[in-house]
């Protein structure tokens, strides 16, 4: 059996990643850190199969884990028990791709984890008991694509998790007794895509087979008494963003085929005193979110697709006050969203596909005198368009399928 190959990196990184590490008591008298960020990469930069080729898997009792990872830029800066000023400035312009495949000739074991990560630009912010103010400007023009595949027409497996992550951009802020106060500015203006799938003759666990593409994400985790103010922008001029992933098995207990494809997303949750969001999202990209599944003898087989031009979230449970002041713009190629299960026989059989235009949703505990400030403005100018189907020729015992087209969804929520 070979050995899983090390991932390997070949590009040009015109500045070396900086880790601001602080510690120690913060004080009135105390001035904030000062920290920088410059980071320019012009090359293409590539892990997995380009470099090493597919992983060859004959027989393996255990399981086979396979990580891989691409990256144009990388930052991460952190202040605990400290004041920081950080600003940072990515900028990436070559391809980056990651990608694994994995031949199994007779059996992948008792449980096994492929996953496959390619982002142009990334960077973390935490701030734990302190306070950090930060300006981060991400800006990524090359090709961005995330791709993991097993093949194993005549192999088995026990419990299966292979996933593919592609993202233009993407910004995560940690809270953890802090607070923050950030901008972050991302443009995103090439094709990302999250593809692959898996082939196995027999699975007698669980096989889940998930792709997700963004072309600017930003992330918030606020925890224990946190306060954010942040302000986001985000443009995706790109011409594709795609997840697409295809499995196809013998034989099958419990299968999940899961597809995610948004131009733009934010994700803003704390646990604390105030959470400010001011959110502004263009996306003009044709978004595609496409997952197909099929196996003759199944237990449960289930597709899950999810496409939005889009995407704003944001919550503050276990604490008072939600501001949010949300815009969002989807023009350009539309949304198609397609979900699709097929079989011979088995038991429970199902597709949902979901394809929004525009979509935000704000939380706000009431139990905590909880207050929610909203100001909201959605437009979608294009086709938005879901697609599901089930086939099952001899026999089953449920069939769901379900399609929802949207193209502008709000909503608002003050509850227990």
């Amino acid at each position: 059996m070979r050995r899983p190959a090390k991932t390997g990196l070949a590009g040009t990184i015109a500045a070396i990643p900086v880790c601001v590490m602080l510690a120690g008591a913060a004080t009135s008298q105390t001035l904030p850190t000062q920290g920088s960020n410059l980071q320019l990469n012009d090359g293409s930069v590539f892990a997995g199969d380009p470099l090493s080729g597919p992983l060859n898997v004959v027989t393996v009792e255990e399981g086979v884990t396979a990580t891989t990872t691409a990256g144009g830029n990388t930052f991460g800066m952190s202040a605990h028990g400290a004041d920081a000023n950080v600003t940072s400035n990515q900028t990436n312009t070559g391809v980056v791709l990651a990608q694994r495949r994995v031949d199994v000739a007779s059996s992948m074991g008792d449980s096994s984890t492929i996953t496959t990560t390619a982002v142009g630009n990334s960077g973390t912010a935490t701030a734990a008991y302190g306070t950090v103010t930060g300006f981060m400007v991400q800006t990524n023009t090359g090709a961005v694509t995330a791709r993991s595949q097993i093949e194993g027409d005549n192999a088995q497996a026990g419990d299966v998790f292979e996933s593919s992550l592609a993202a233009g951009n993407s910004q995560g802020l940690l809270l953890v007794n802090g607070s923050m106060g950030a901008r972050v500015s991302q443009n995103n203006q090439a094709d990302v895509a999250a593809d692959g799938g898996a082939v196995l003759q027999y699975v007698a666990g669980t096989s889940v087979v998930a792709g997700t593409a963004a072309g600017n994400n930003i992330d918030l985790t606020g925890a224990d008494q946190s306060a954010a103010r942040i302000i986001a922008d985000q443009n995706n001029g790109a011409a594709n963003v795609t997840a697409t992933k295809f499995a196809a098995y013998g034989n099958s207990y419990l299968t999940t085929t899961a597809a995610t494809a948004s131009g733009n997303n934010l994700s803003a949750a704390n646990e604390g005193t105030l959470l400010d969001v001011s959110s502004h999202q263009y996306n003009t990209a044709y978004v595609r979110a496409q997952a197909e599944a099929s196996s003759y003898a199944f237990g449960g087989a289930q597709a899950t697709a999810y496409g939005v031009g889009n995407s704003a979230l944001a919550s503050n449970s276990n604490g008072p006050g939600l501001v949010l002041d949300n815009s969002q713009v989807n023009d350009g190629g539309g949304v198609e969203v397609l979900a699709s299960v097929d079989g011979d026989a088995g038991y429970d059989a199902g597709a949902s596909a979901t394809a929004i235009g525009n979509a935000v949703s704000g939380y706000v505990c009431n139990q905590c005198s909880g207050s929610m400030t909203v100001n909201n403005s959605q437009a979608n100018n294009v086709d938005v368009s879901a697609r599901s189907s089930v086939s099952v020729r001899s026999s089953g015992r449920s069939v769901v399928g379900v399609s929802t087209a949207t193209g502008n969804n709000a909503t608002f929520a003050v509850t227990n």
